[in-house]
């Protein structure tokens, strides 16, 4: 069984974890204690708005301006404000991809760097199928801020109607049973990535290895997180976060490919604002 445990990592760097032993998922929350739990946990929206040859960040854009507390004018279209795109979602409202939270707490909250992370997989309904000591689990709430990986795009209709079908199927088998977890060598990361080959070989499509995976999708929207949790947290800090404007001739970095199961060379690439 392929096993990998990952952290999100400062900017610049990556390490592999476990979870610590003992430590098991909470239960579902109800329906609407979740919605709330959503609303705390999505954090205040981020904005960019330029002043003083600067590009200033903000949870709101201020009277004035935070560095010549001079009025704050946006009068040319370069300096008007630009909403800055959060990198977690809602796990819950994604159908059929892979998910990555932290196993307490939020991302922008409690995480600090180091804690440990828990994945799962979720069907065509946004229910959370994730392993751990426990056994298989099917989380209907708890997923409300995460790294999301989709897995498949939305016209392979072929797939997408056999989808839940696999995914229960491939959680009712022995390997999964509670007394199988393994904190280091059989954990939620096997379950998910031998789910996700188990498709690619049904798909005739050639299977990913852990670093694989890892690399291509995983590290790329961590790195991401990283950045966008030590800006919101300076914002929540100072008030606002200032920062030289770029180069407009200079190239932005992509955010890494979905990963489309069914489509050889699939993807997308983005810009991070």
């Amino acid at each position: 069984m392929m096993s990998l445990s990952v952290r999100l990592p400062p900017p610049g760097a990556f390490a592999g974890c476990v979870r610590r032993k003992g430590s098991l998922q909470k239960p579902p929350l109800a329906a609407q204690e979740a919605k709330a739990m959503h609303r705390a946990e999505a954090g205040k929206p981020l904005i960019k708005f330029n002043h003083c040859k600067k590009s200033i960040y903000s949870f709101r854009v201020p009277r004035s301006c935070p560095l010549c507390r001079q009025d704050v004018g946006l009068t040319k279209l370069e300096e008007a404000p630009v909403s800055i795109a959060s990198p977690f979602t809602n796990g819950h409202q994604e159908k059929c991809s892979f998910l990555l939270r932290p196993t307490h707490g939020t991302f922008l909250r409690e995480y600090d760097g180091s804690s440990d992370l828990h994945v799962g997989i979720t069907n065509t309904n946004g229910v959370v199928y994730n392993y751990n000591q426990q056994g298989v689990q099917r989380d209907e709430a708890g997923w409300e801020q995460s790294l999301s990986v989709p897995l498949v795009q939305p016209g392979m209709f072929g797939l997408l109607d056999h989808w839940d079908k696999y995914l229960e199927d491939f959680s009712a088998t022995e390997d999964w049973l509670p007394h199988r977890y393994e904190e280091d060598h059989h954990n939620c990361y096997s379950y998910t990535l031998t789910f996700i080959n188990c498709v690619l070989v049904t798909e005739s499509r050639a299977q990913l290895g852990k670093s694989e995976f890892t690399e291509k999708y995983v590290l790329p929207r961590t790195r991401l997180a990283s950045k966008y949790i030590m800006l919101y947290r300076t914002i929540e800090a100072r008030g606002f976060h200032a920062a030289d404007r770029p180069d407009p001739d200079s190239s932005p970095p992509c955010r890494s490919s979905v990963l489309c199961v069914t489509t050889e060379g699939a993807g997308h690439s983005g810009h991070h604002p």
